[in-house]
């Protein structure tokens, strides 16, 4: 078992499981054609369909004439059955004028009810001597039968599902030599037969099937030329007529164990299904073909029409019935099925579906298959789709050149219906595989980046990987002050310290969240943040300062509740306070570290210099401090106070630095433009290098009810004065203020 594990797990780092799939389904495909149900052999048919659809046959000749018991016919002479003494005149006409095998599309069961006999005996009032002449007289069968005997004709039988009468041993049957295997095991089996009366079955030159049996749909593709009824092997109307017209006694078939592969006479060798059945090439219906009974019997046909042609009688008109529906005529006689089949043998245009077909169609699928499983995960859609309109236009391609040019029915259809659902299988082995992959990032990555940085590298995976883009983005650098007094407060309580620790940098982390960030890192009790990656965000620098004092707010709400639980506990209470340092510049954002590990991280002097002032907000007294870009992108939107013009280590140029002391609301209240008034005449008086003045200005400020919310400024730029009073900056001083620390 440990060993078949090993050799699974090989197999699918190796193959993938995906084509491990698309081979049993391969496999099961190809048992499935072999099986060749319903459903596939419909969609076979109906292709061959749309090929005769799109190119029927073109006649080149007109051999074959029907003489048509019409609607006109009818309504001249009378409905039908006719007399049988008009069926022998009709055959008399047809021999006078040339014809060289008549065949009936009919079926004489029963004795003429226009008998001499049956006259004599059904007539009342008659006289015996009337009665007895009347017997004495031939009967109507045996006048047609005598017609027939100076002609050629064929009478046509019909094949029924049942038995209707024993079967007469004593009446002719036609010759049948066997090539190779038997045929009887494949042919269309019927179990009774209709035949006609027996002394038209003597005199007749040829008798055969003219039952012709429909698809699954209605629709004739094939004719039988060969049929089993009621025990007995016998040919078609059709191939009688051959058989008669080539004077030759018997017909020969050509059969492996496959099935039956033609039937044929002398001269004439038809290409059959393995059932002994033609496809029939179909041209459009043709009424040129057509003579109406009744001009024949009035000697208004003219004689070419009959001449050295091949005559079928049979009937057009509606109420008799004999209507069928084929691949390009939806309403087409049943006797012109007939004369299409002697068409398409005589001009040696038939159509056939040798039984090699099913190999040719099989190997192409399981070729086609194997391509498709080997390559298809290595291309890209666009390639996949080339690559795939050409193989199906090769293999329609194929298909249409065998039927244009050889009359070969090979079928497409398996191969491509094969090869597009294992495609379509490996597409959604593919897609699951892909969904199980952002299940896995999502729930790897969702704690630490934003909803939309966890979408995205859902959707692309391939995102994953080491590399970086240049992109300007606001970055957050945020502190908890003093937080090294309140963690030894829990040196005995580490657990407690981490409760904790979850609980301030919960509320943070959602602030960023909410306002599209992404957290970089945390770094014990501090975060690392920025904005405008990995998804655009033009207002990145509002954003992140939304997002700053929500903190801050999220924060008093905290304190707030762990004020009261420490008033609840009887334990000591010290409140967290944050500091956030923000500055928005170009940043080189991506996937950084090694192959084996690597974060989404951003590099550069806005990153530093976020961070620098992040440290700088215990000093300045404010809890939020921004760099210039930030605080001019959203000084209509926030309290923006001037800070200083610092120079940071480890940088040329100098920044000037802000604060944000509210919202907007804050930005309009008369408290705050009066403290930024006093804190603009102070810093304007300080770069100017007036100490007095600027003493001044931080005394008149420190009298306001506001004082307290600025005294670390106040102290600090008092400090910086007296400093600069003992010993004055130099002559290129431009008011900048060096940072001594990081």
């Amino acid at each position: 078992m440990k060993r078949l594990r090993v050799l699974r797990k090989w197999f699918g780092r190796k193959f993938g499981y995906a084509r491990l799939l698309c081979l049993a389904l391969l496999i099961s495909l190809a048992a499935l054609r072999i099986a060749d149900p319903a459903a596939i052999e419909e969609l076979r048919v109906r292709t061959f369909d749309t090929f005769q659809l799109i190119e029927p046959r073109v006649k080149t000749a007109r051999p074959v004439t029907i003489v048509d018991i019409d609607e006109k016919s009818l309504a001249k002479l009378g409905q039908w059955p006719w007399p049988r003494t008009r069926i022998a005149d009709l055959i008399t006409n047809l021999t006078r004028l040339g014809a060289v095998v008549i065949a009936f599309d009919i079926v004489f069961a029963e004795p003429d009810r226009l008998n001499p006999g049956v006259a004599a005996d059904t007539i009342r009032n008659l006289d015996e001597e009337t009665r007895n002449k009347l017997r004495a007289l031939p009967s109507n069968d045996q006048l047609l039968a005598d017609a027939m005997r100076r002609s050629r004709v064929v009478l046509g039988v019909s094949g029924l599902p049942y038995v209707l009468t024993e079967f007469d041993n004593s009446l002719p049957i036609t010759g049948l030599a066997m090539l190779g295997a038997e045929p009887q095991p494949f042919l269309l089996n019927f179990p009774g037969l209709l035949r006609n009366v027996d002394v038209l079955e003597q005199a007749a030159a040829g008798r055969g099937l003219f039952t012709i049996r429909t698809e699954r749909d209605g629709i004739v593709r094939r004719v039988p030329i060969m049929m089993q009824a009621q025990g007995a092997t016998m040919p078609s109307l059709t191939f009688e007529m051959l058989r008669v017209a080539t004077g030759t006694d018997t017909i020969f078939t050509k059969a492996d164990q496959a099935g039956i592969k033609s039937i044929a006479v002398k001269g004439f060798e038809v290409p059959t299904d393995r059932n002994g059945q033609l496809w029939v090439h179909f041209a459009r219906r043709d009424p040129s073909i057509y003579v109406s009974a009744a001009d024949l019997l009035e000697g208004r046909v003219p004689p070419e029409m009959i001449a050295r042609k091949l005559v079928l009688v049979g009937t057009s008109a509606v109420g008799l019935l004999d209507v069928k529906t084929t691949p390009i005529d939806p309403v087409m006689p049943g006797v012109e099925i007939h004369a299409q089949v002697l068409e398409s043998a005589l001009t040696r245009s038939v159509l056939s579906q040798p039984n090699y077909a099913i190999a040719i169609e099989f190997c192409a699928a399981i070729a086609l298959g194997i391509l498709v499983i080997a390559f298809a995960p290595l291309f890209g859609p666009v390639t996949l789709v080339v690559v795939g309109t050409l193989f199906a236009t090769l293999l329609i391609g194929t298909s249409w050149y065998f039927y244009t040019q050889h009359r070969l029915l090979i079928d497409f259809t398996y191969p491509l219906l094969s090869t597009t659902l294992i495609y379509l299988t490996l597409i959604f082995t593919s897609f699951v595989r892909e969904q199980a992959q952002r299940r896995q990032i999502r729930s790897a990555f969702g704690q630490y980046l934003s909803p939309a940085l966890v979408e995205q590298l859902a959707q692309s995976p391939e995102k994953l990987v080491l590399g970086g883009e240049e992109r300007e983005m606001t970055i957050m650098f945020s502190d908890v002050r003093g937080f090294t007094t309140i963690s030894e407060s829990y040196k005995h309580d580490p657990q407690g310290l981490t409760a904790l620790m979850n609980r301030f940098l919960t509320p943070l982390t959602n602030a960023i969240l909410a306002r599209k960030g992404t957290i970089d890192k945390y770094m014990g009790d501090a975060i690392m943040a920025f904005w405008n990656a990995p998804l655009d965000d033009k207002e990145h620098q509002l954003n992140a300062c939304e997002a700053a004092v929500d903190m801050l707010e999220r924060i008093d709400v905290l304190n707030k509740q762990r004020a009261q639980e420490a008033q609840a506990g009887g334990h000591a209470y010290i409140p967290l306070n944050v500091g956030v340092g923000l500055n928005t510049g170009v940043c080189v954002v991506g996937n950084m570290g090694s192959d084996l590990r690597f974060d989404y991280s951003v590099l550069g002097d806005s990153v530093n210099l976020a961070s620098r002032l992040e440290g700088q907000s215990k000093e300045y007294g404010f809890p939020i401090i921004v760099g210039s870009k930030t605080a001019l992108a959203v000084k209509e939107k926030f309290a923006i106070l001037e800070l200083d013009f610092i120079m940071v280590k480890g940088k040329k140029e100098p920044e000037v630095i802000y604060a944000i002391a509210g919202r907007e609301d804050t930005a309009q209240s008369a408290r705050f433009q009066r403290l930024r008034n006093l804190t603009i005449e102070m810093l304007a008086c300080y770069r100017s290098r007036d100490w007095d003045g600027a003493l001044a200005a931080i005394e008149r400020g420190r009298r306001t009810d506001e004082a307290h919310s600025l005294e670390l400024l106040y102290n600090l730029y008092e400090a910086r004065i007296l400093g600069y009073q003992k010993s004055p900056p130099p002559e290129t001083w431009n008011g900048a203020f060096a940072l001594l620390t990081k």
